[in-house]
């Protein structure tokens, strides 16, 4: 008698939900990254990993005005409405960058209602730079 053979089932339907709705996120990190071009904002979770991210590029702003602060705002908007909506109530800020959108993300952070427990510059500072050119001779 020949044995039957078993169904195989594959994994990727055997999901019920997905997995990012399914996470609860009491704590977080953001991450901005303010440039002279463009606002980069990642949140993440204790533990470094991305749950939500948002830039002024994907917010549909182009060339020059990515660099504003008003996008960097909107792009900081983007980026914590989506895990405000998982429950995400406390949060560490990290900034990094020159750039004009540093104080508007911050602004728009501080309105979408999550406390902040410190916010700190990480911006890499050089200790003794890059070697300088060498003299001109005339």
């Amino acid at each position: 008698m020949a044995k039957p053979i078993p169904k195989r089932v594959s994994r990727r339907n055997g999901r019920i939900s997905s997995r990012k709705s399914a996470r609860k996120i009491p704590k977080g990190v953001i991450h901005v990254q303010a440039s002279f071009n463009n606002t980069i904002v990642t949140v993440t979770d204790v533990r470094g990993r991305v749950v939500s991210w948002a830039s002024a590029g994907t917010c549909g702003f182009r060339n020059t005005k990515r660099g504003t602060p008003f996008a960097a705002q909107t792009a900081a908007g983007n980026a914590i409405r989506t895990v405000v909506e998982q429950g995400m109530q406390r949060a560490v800020v990290m900034i990094k960058g020159p750039g004009l959108g540093r104080d508007a993300a911050l602004r728009a952070i501080r309105r979408s209602g999550i406390l902040l427990n410190f916010v700190r510059d990480v911006t890499p500072m050089p200790y003794n730079g890059c070697r300088p050119p060498k003299k001109r001779r005339v």
